[in-house]
């Protein structure tokens, strides 16, 4: 209906001009005192010439326009199955389009070596940050002394920081490297455990473990980084003589909880949205809101599953779950 209402729009004035001819032969017809099936006969002639011309007509206009609707989902990719224009105002329409693409792509790609260039200076730069790092660590492992411990703790969430720019990186590139795999969870869970250890023993936050004897299909380097990051946040809002407790429930959904400031209830959920910080983010000033969307980002990649629960002053809750079978990036 919405086809024919345009196609009566587009040739309206070709229907109202075949209708005034018909009231001109009429009255030429009545003043000449012409036989009434004469008149009869000439106008049901031209009614049914007009009528199959009519139709021919639409019929071409709605193959044009489904094949016009195909073009809309292609147009991005090519403009080869243009129809052949009827006229020379559609022959000037197309060649406009035509220049507007050739433009868009030009730019696309013009983009597209940007963006590469720009990725390999970022991953080359994550790369060699990390030797600096490293070396870092060492000199400040040889001499244990409150301050070294401190500046171990904030070298520490450099090479976090470090990490999650190369991890944003990889997200968004052409080429993924997961690799999925059976593993043991508590192999997974107790390395990032290791890496936090001495946070959680200068800051007497203790922690709450026991084997989860649960084997989970997944790609381990990425689904540590999302533990990391959780347990992360975790230290970062607990205060000191707090508690992290680490356990799963069933089925395969690996729970992390602490008792640290908790979640305001108007920003729970929002709080994987890229860049969202919310009220505690406004007030330690230096979260960016990245942490918690690349780990949801991951999980969806991984086909696990990431929520949160909390309440202001009580802790917050994080689940993963892992129950689902892993899927092939594409």
């Amino acid at each position: 209906m919405k086809i024919f209402r345009s196609f009566f729009k587009l040739h309206q004035s070709g229907i109202l001009a075949f209708v005034l001819c018909s009231i001109v032969f009429v009255l030429i017809f009545s003043l000449y005192d012409l036989p009434v099936g004469a008149v009869l006969y000439s106008a049901v002639l031209s009614a049914v010439i007009c009528l199959a011309l009519f139709l021919a007509s639409f019929i071409r206009y709605c193959k044009r326009c489904r094949m016009l609707q195909k073009m809309q989902q292609e147009i991005t990719v090519t403009i080869q199955h243009l129809p052949q224009p009827q006229d020379c105002k559609e022959k000037a329409y197309q060649e406009l389009l035509k220049r507007l693409f050739q433009k868009q792509q030009e730019q696309a790609q013009a983009w597209q070596v940007r963006c590469s260039d720009m990725m390999e200076y970022y991953t080359a730069w994550t790369h060699q940050m990390k030797t600096p790092i490293a070396a870092m660590q060492l000199h400040l492992q040889a001499k244990h002394s409150p301050e070294n411990r401190a500046l171990l703790d904030d070298l520490q969430r450099i090479e976090q920081y470090v990490e999650m720019v190369l991890c944003y990186l990889r997200l968004d590139s052409d080429f993924t490297d997961y690799l999925f795999a059976k593993y043991d969870l508590d192999n997974i869970v107790r390395q990032a455990v290791r890496r936090f250890s001495s946070q959680f023993i200068h800051r007497k936050i203790r922690l709450e473990y026991e084997p989860l004897n649960c084997e989970v299909l997944t790609d381990e380097k990425w689904l540590l980084f999302v533990l990391e990051q959780v347990l992360s946040n975790a230290l970062k809002y607990t205060p000191s003589g707090g508690t992290i407790s680490i356990f799963l429930e069933s089925p395969k959904t690996l729970c992390i909880r602490d008792t640290g400031i908790g979640i305001a209830a108007e920003d729970l959920p929002r709080i994987f949205e890229k860049g969202f910080t919310g009220c505690n983010g406004r007030t330690d000033k230096k979260a960016s809101g990245i942490g918690l969307y690349l780990c949801r980002r991951i999980c969806r990649n991984l086909n696990h599953t990431i929520t949160a629960q909390s309440q202001t002053d009580q802790g917050t809750t994080i689940r993963i779950g892992m129950f689902r079978e892993s899927r092939m990036i594409e």
